[in-house]
C-alpha cells in the first residue's frame, strides 16, 4: 500500500504543480490574457484524457508483463524532455492563432511527462486492485486529489513568492526524475504474486458484476463535464476582472479538487439532500449576479457556488462508481467529460459566442442536471426544482441581455469580449468596453471629436504630462490602443505608434471611433504583444512610452518587470517619460512601479483625478490613477504635475518584480 500510495501521491503532486509553473512562464508571451489559462486547461484535460485512455486500453488489452514493459519504456523516454523550459521560438510574432500556438508549445515542452503523470492514478489503482484482489482502490483516487490540492495550495504560498520560475522548472524536473524511479519500481512490483488483503471499505463488489452500460457511462461523462465547465467559466469570470495570475487560477481549481477528495474519500462527506438544496439556492443567485462587478460580493458567492455544484456532480459520480475491475473505464469517462467541458470553454466558446455567456449557460445546464438526477423525487420536490431551473434561466437571460444592453457592436476572440456602446444624454459619448470595463471613448459631437475624454481628461496624469512637455514634435509609443482616446493629445508633426495585441481592437478603433482618421498626427499601429514587439524593434527614441494595456480590469503584469523596464529604457529618450495606467479597483501597482523606478534612478509620481459629479463631467471623463516615471526634473517641477502629484516611495523590503518573480498578494488593495 505504501509503495502505490507514494507513487500516486508524488505523481499527482507533480501533475498539478506543473500547471501553474508552465502557465506562468508562457503567460507574458500571449498578452497576459485570462484565456491563456483556459487554453492551458484544455491541454491538461485532453492530455489527462489520453492518459486515462492509455491506462484503460493497456489494462484491458495487454498482459500485465507487456503493460509494465511498455510503461517503463515510456517512463525512460519522458526523461529526454527535461528540464521543462519553454523554447522562446514559440513566442508569437504577429497575428497567429494563440490557442494552437499554446497547445503546440505545451505538447513539445511537457507533453510526454504530463501524459505519464496523467496515467499514474488509474494505472496504479488498477495494478493495486489486480495484485490485491479483495481491496477496493477508490480511496487512492482521493489521495491523488489530495496531493493535487497540496501542490496547488503550496504554489502561491511557498513557491511563487520565493522561487524564480527557472528554479521552479529545474526543481520540478529533479522531482520528476525521482517519480520515474518510484513509478518504475511500482510497475515491476505489480507483477509479483497476489495477496488477499481485506477490503478497506464496505460494499466490495464481486467480479461477476455486469459491465457498465452506455447510459451509465454517459451519465459519468455529463457529471464530470458539468463540473469542469463550471470550473473554467467561474475562473474566467474572476480573472478577467482582477488579474490573470496563478494565484487566482488556483482558488477555484483547489475547490474543485477538494470536492473530488471529499466525495471519493468516504460516503459520509456527500449528503445528497444537503447539496441539492444548497445548489438549488445558489444557482439562481449566481445567475442573477453574473453581470455584477461587485467582486467582493460575487467572488465569494461564485467560489461557494462552484464548491456546492462540484460536490453535487462528484458526489453523484461516487454514487454510480462501478466494481474495481471497471475502474479504468470509469476514470476514462470522467476524464472524457472533463476534456469536453474544457474544450467547450477554452476552444469553442471564444470563437462561437459574442460575449461571456458560458457562465450563464453553465448555470442553466447545472440546474437542469440537478433536476434530471432527482426526477424520481416527490411531486413537490420536482416542482421546486422546476422553479430553480426557471429562476436560473431567467437570471441567466437577464445577464446575457445586460451584456447586450446599449451595445452598438459586440464581438469576441481569444483575448476578450469587446463591445461599443453610446449614450446621448447629457452629451453624446461612445465608449469601448472590454468585459465589464470601459477602455476609452470619444465625444461624438462633431466639434468635440478630438477633445480629451474617458481616462485621458485634461486633469488626468496623461493630460498634465502632455501639457508639461516642451514644444516641438513628439514621438509617443503606446502599449494598448483601446478606442485611441490618447490621440486627443496628438498634434501636427507628432508620431503616435500603438502596439496592440488584439486585431479586433484595431478594427473597432478604425470603424467605431474617428481619432485615427481625424488626427493631424502620424499614426502607426503594430499588431502583436507590445512588450515582444518593442523587444524586436530597433531603438525608437520615444519622448513618451504609455502603458495602457488591460485585460478586462486586470493588468498584464509582465509589463511591470525589471526586464520590461530595460526594454522601455532602450526605446526612451534621455529625460523621456514612462506613463503607467494604474486605475484598478483591486491592485495597487504603485509599489511595483516605484521600486522599478528607484532602481533606475528615476522618480515615480502618482496623479489621481476624480471629476466632480456635480458638473456631470464624470459621465465622459473617468476617475483615474496614473503614474509618471521620469528623471526629467523640469517636468516633475512643472506646475501641472507638482501641484497634484505625489511621489511614490518604494516600500521597505519590497522586492523588485522580474520575469521570474512577482508577488500579487503584496499589491492587493
Amino acid at each position: 500500500m505504501i509503495l502505490y500510495a507514494s507513487a500516486i501521491f508524488l505523481g499527482a503532486f507533480l501533475l498539478f504543480l506543473v500547471q501553474p509553473i508552465i502557465a506562468k512562464q508562457i503567460l507574458p508571451w500571449f498578452g497576459g490574457s485570462a484565456a491563456v489559462w483556459a487554453t492551458c486547461m484544455v491541454f491538461f484535460q485532453m492530455t489527462l484524457l489520453v492518459g486515462y485512455a492509455y491506462a484503460d486500453f493497456t489494462t484491458r488489452k495487454l498482459t500485465p508483463r507487456r503493460q509494465v514493459i511498455l510503461h517503463v519504456i515510456l517512463l525512460v523516454l519522458s526523461l529526454a524532455v527535461l528540464p521543462i523550459t519553454p523554447d522562446a521560438a514559440w513566442k508569437p510574432v504577429g497575428d497567429e492563432n494563440p490557442s494552437w500556438r499554446i497547445l503546440g508549445l505545451l505538447t513539445l515542452t511537457i507533453g510526454l511527462p504530463y501524459f505519464i503523470l496523467s496515467t499514474t492514478s488509474p494505472l496504479l489503482q488498477a495494478w493495486f486492485a489486480r495484485r490485491f484482489h479483495h481491496a477496493i482502490p477508490y480511496r487512492l483516487f482521493a489521495l491523488s486529489n489530495l496531493a493535487s490540492l497540496l501542490a496547488l495550495l503550496s504554489y502561491p504560498v511557498l513557491i511563487e513568492p520565493w522561487v524564480t520560475t527557472i528554479a521552479q522548472s529545474r526543481s520540478w524536473s529533479v522531482f520528476y526524475g525521482l517519480f520515474v524511479l518510484l513509478c518504475g519500481y511500482a510497475a515491476i512490483a505489480s507483477l509479483r504474486g497476489t495477496s488477499t488483503v481485506d477490503a478497506p471499505e464496505q460494499g466490495a463488489v464481486e467480479a461477476t458484476d455486469p459491465p457498465p452500460g452506455a447510459g451509465l457511462q454517459l451519465t459519468w461523462l455529463v457529471l464530470a463535464g458539468m463540473a469542469t465547465f463550471l470550473l473554467l467559466a467561474v475562473t474566467n469570470h474572476i480573472t478577467q476582472n482582477v488579474a490573470s495570475l496563478p494565484f487566482l487560477w488556483i482558488l477555484p481549481l483547489s475547490l474543485y479538487l477538494v470536492t473530488f477528495i471529499l466525495c471519493f474519500d468516504h460516503p459520509r462527506w456527500y449528503r445528497r439532500i444537503v447539496f441539492i438544496v444548497l445548489a438549488a439556492i445558489l444557482l439562481p443567485l449566481m445567475a442573477w449576479y453574473s453581470s455584477s462587478l461587485d467582486l467582493k460580493l460575487v467572488v465569494p458567492m461564485y467560489l461557494g457556488g462552484l464548491f456546492v455544484c462540484c460536490m453535487f456532480c462528484h458526489g453523484e459520480l461516487t454514487l454510480l462508481k462501478p466494481a474495481p475491475k471497471y475502474l479504468t473505464t470509469y476514470y476514462l469517462m470522467i476524464s472524457l467529460g472533463g476534456a469536453i467541458g474544457g474544450l467547450l470553454v477554452g476552444m469553442v466558446v471564444p470563437y462561437v459566442l459574442t460575449g461571456y455567456f458560458e457562465l450563464a449557460i453553465g448555470l442553466v445546464a447545472c440546474a437542469l442536471l440537478l433536476m434530471f438526477r432527482t426526477y424520481k423525487q416527490a411531486w413537490w420536490a420536482m416542482l421546486a426544482l422546476a422553479g430553480v431551473v426557471a429562476g436560473t434561466g431567467w437570471g441567466s437571460y437577464k445577464a446575457i441581455e445586460a451584456q447586450h444592453a446599449d451595445s452598438r457592436t459586440m464581438m469576441r476572440n481569444f483575448y476578450s469580449v469587446l463591445k461599443t456602446r453610446q449614450h446621448d444624454d447629457p452629451v453624446p459619448f461612445r465608449s469601448l468596453v472590454h468585459g465589464g470595463i470601459m477602455h476609452g471613448g470619444q465625444l461624438m459631437d462633431p466639434a468635440k471629436l478630438l477633445d480629451p475624454s474617458s481616462y485621458f481628461g485634461p486633469n488626468s496624469g496623461y493630460g498634465r504630462m502632455f501639457a508639461s512637455l516642451p514644444p516641438g514634435p513628439r514621438k509617443v509609443g503606446v502599449v494598448g490602443l483601446g478606442a485611441g482616446s490618447i490621440i486627443a493629445y496628438a498634434r501636427k508633426g507628432d508620431t503616435f505608434r500603438f502596439y496592440e495585441i488584439n486585431p479586433q481592437v484595431v478594427d473597432l478603433a478604425k470603424t467605431e471611433f474617428s481619432f485615427i482618421n481625424n488626427t493631424p498626427a502620424k499614426i502607426e499601429i503594430i499588431l502583436g504583444d507590445g512588450r515582444l514587439s518593442l523587444e524586436r524593434e530597433p531603438d525608437q527614441h520615444y519622448d513618451v512610452i504609455a502603458m495602457d494595456a488591460f485585460s478586462g480590469d486586470s493588468i498584464p503584469l509582465h509589463l511591470l518587470t525589471r526586464e520590461a523596464m530595460a526594454i522601455y529604457m532602450r526605446h526612451l529618450k534621455p529625460g523621456g517619460v514612462l506613463a503607467f495606467q494604474a486605475t484598478n479597483r483591486f491592485i495597487d501597482i504603485g509599489p511595483v512601479v516605484a521600486t522599478l523606478a528607484a532602481e533606475l534612478g528615476m522618480t515615480a509620481v502618482l496623479i489621481s483625478d476624480s471629476p466632480s459629479s456635480e458638473t456631470g463631467a464624470d459621465y465622459w471623463i473617468s476617475s483615474t490613477d496614473q503614474i509618471l516615471v521620469t528623471s526629467n526634473r523640469e517636468l516633475l517641477d512643472s506646475e501641472k504635475v507638482r501641484s497634484v502629484g505625489t511621489v511614490i516611495v518604494p516600500p521597505p523590503g519590497f522586492r523588485v518584480w522580474t520575469d521570474d518573480f512577482n508577488n500579487l498578494v503584496r499589491v492587493l488593495k
